[in-house]
């Protein structure tokens, strides 16, 4: 968990409980059996008097501080079994539980109660419900977890959620808003015109809070207008910093200028857009970067009077400047250097990078469920960098690795399936696995789900990186896809990313460069516009920490060491065409219709 959401965390738990809501079983008792003796026990006992001996141990351990031990039985036990009142005491533990060890599955499992039919009072309801926004803001479900802080705000008028309800309101895609503004009240819909209006002006900060005076104004009663939200207020800091001038460091010439060109493309569509929209831009100067001359391209840059870089592109130029203390400009390069890490101040990278892809797939699929992975990954250097990248987040976790196998794309995918899943005549051993992670081109990718089922693994899941999906639905030649879990830019796969084009990130931009470029091409222009956005904003990125950005190549944010990632949205095969990935059965009842608007935020 980041610093801010566990410092907020702890305030806003530490609100509720002086309020009076704190878990009956947490408070100390003058004597107590041993945990051990009581699970020793419930393995005696008939299953209703079994699973209240479990929790009263689950609370014991809690109380003694082991709060790893004390969620694994807490998590485990089985609740049906415990009376009503018993019940409540245990999704009070194991919410609270699941949040001090990052486990928000286990806080969402515990928080299912709020709808059945349970003596709860007005606290307790709260209480469950502020944890299951909180835990539902962890996996990745924005707007749920904005339903659920915006109803304890409604029955509580707390203003100290105000935080943790912008922080989630800030990560919800333009369908995500217009869903939750459906038969909103009056609570709601005025913190969603205020996320409107710090979207149309977030990157010219004069003119937003010009406009939010005149919100205040008009909804002088709302919880936003009576104690802003933290970030929303840090912005003040930035009054006179607003970047003017912005030069690009891109190469003319060169094995890279075909990518650079593409890149422009997007840089200056982005910019074009927003001089239509009547916003303060920036003027652009590119500057030739073919030469790799750094000390005379930011000579050049400061003389013309830019402000902020973006560029370069070259690796090798990245990996110089990372090395530095500091660079002369911020800057924000368009790759991500070699070293180990960032050293150099004020400067940040950005790319569309297959490792963060892979990260990203082994936290959903740890979140999922999954603990033993198979990896198929082709045999070469950018395999190698992929699978380190996903091998290192999956074992983080707790995660283990059952087979891995580095395949010959030429070679027929059965001879990489065999070895990798212990294929014994024709049928596969998996001993254990319960995922398998694919990095693949379309045209290998296509024939794996078919070689898994011949090999009765057909219903082993699979998660992918973005590089199996050719960016335009084909359902003839990806029907073989079917199930298979990948992420990709929104700009990719709007209908599962936003609900439809016409909520996608910089509309205006994506018309115009579609038309002109396939879909391999439009990822580079969409980097572009991301790159336009993330350099006139870089002095919001370097005053509030954790900003981000909803951008056409995912959610982005500064990792705290100068690295942009990209948070890209979820997509499943449904019929050979990406469908939003629906988890069945996990959300609570009016939580999990429509997730799919801000899934990937």
């Amino acid at each position: 968990m980041d610093k801010s959401r566990r410092g907020l965390l702890a305030a806003a738990l530490l609100t509720l409980l002086v309020a009076g809501c704190a878990p009956t079983g947490l408070i100390e008792r003058v004597s107590e059996p041993e945990p051990a003796e009581l699970l020793q026990q419930a393995q005696e006992q008939a299953p209703e008097q079994a699973a209240g001996t479990r929790l009263d141990a689950a609370d014991i351990l809690a109380r003694r501080g082991q709060a790893e031990q004390a969620l694994e039985v807490a998590s485990e036990l089985n609740a049906e079994h415990l009376s009503p009142e018993a019940r409540i005491r245990w999704a009070l533990l194991l919410s609270e539980l699941g949040l001090q060890q990052d486990n928000a599955w286990s806080t969402i499992q515990a928080t299912q109660i709020l709808d059945d039919d349970l003596p709860l009072s007005p606290d307790q309801r709260n209480v469950l419900r502020y944890r299951q926004g909180i835990a539902l803001g962890m996996v990745g479900e924005p707007r749920a977890a904005s339903e659920s802080l915006l109803q304890v705000q409604a029955d509580t008028g707390n203003t100290k959620l105000n935080d943790a309800i912008w922080k989630q309101l800030s990560r919800l895609g333009p369908q995500g808003l217009e869903m939750l503004g459906r038969d909103a009240d009056e609570l709601t819909a005025g913190w969603l015109s205020l996320a409107r209006l710090q979207r149309r002006n977030g990157s010219d900060i004069e003119r937003f809070f010009r406009q939010f005076e005149d919100w205040r104004e008009r909804n002088s009663g709302h919880p936003a207008a009576r104690r802003p939200p933290a970030d929303l207020m840090a912005l003040r800091e930035l009054r006179g910093r607003e970047v003017r001038h912005m030069a690009v460091f891109l190469p003319e010439s060169g094995p890279l200028a075909n990518v650079a060109q593409k890149i422009r493309q997007g840089i200056q569509a982005r910019h074009m857009q927003a001089v239509n929209q009547g916003e303060t831009t920036p003027q652009l100067t590119f500057l030739d970067a073919s030469h790799g001359n750094l000390e005379s391209l930011y000579a050049e840059a400061t003389m013309a009077g830019a402000q902020v870089v973006i560029g370069p592109l070259d690796k090798n130029l990245v990996s110089e400047l990372e090395q530095r203390d500091s660079v002369p400009l911020p800057t924000l390069a368009l790759n991500y250097g070699q070293g180990q890490s960032n050293n150099a101040r004020n400067l940040y990278q950005y790319g569309l990078s297959a490792e963060d892809e892979a990260r990203q797939v082994a936290r959903r699929a740890y979140a999922d469920g999954h603990r033993r992975s198979a990896v198929l990954i082709p045999n070469n250097e950018w395999g190698e960098r992929v699978a380190d990248a996903f091998r290192e987040t999956w074992q983080e976790q707790g995660g283990e690795i059952g087979s891995t196998i580095r395949y010959n794309p030429q070679a027929t995918v059965a001879s990489a399936v065999r070895p990798l899943l212990n294929v014994s005549g024709e049928r596969a051993h998996l001993n254990g696995i319960d995922m398998l992670f694919l990095l693949a081109l379309p045209s290998y990718a296509r024939q794996v789900p078919p070689t898994l089922d011949y090999y009765y693994a057909g219903d082993l899941p699979i998660y992918a990186t973005s590089h199996l999906y050719e960016g335009h639905p084909q359902p003839r030649d990806d029907h073989d896809l079917n199930d298979v879990l990948f992420v990709d830019i929104p700009w990719m796969i709007p209908n599962a990313a936003v609900g439809g084009e016409e909520a996608l990130p910089f509309l205006g931009s994506y018309r115009e460069l579609r038309q002109e470029n396939d879909p391999a091409l439009l990822k580079l222009t969409a980097m572009g516009v991301d790159a336009y956005e993330l350099g006139r904003r870089l002095p919001q990125i370097q005053t509030i920490p954790g900003s981000e950005i909803f951008g056409a190549t995912g959610t982005l944010r500064d990792n705290g060491n100068g690295r942009i990632e990209r948070q890209l949205p979820w997509a499943r095969f449904v019929s050979g065409i990406p469908q939003p990935p629906l988890r069945d059965g996990i959300l609570p009842d009016g939580l999990d219709a429509g997730i799919a608007d801000d899934q990937g935020n």
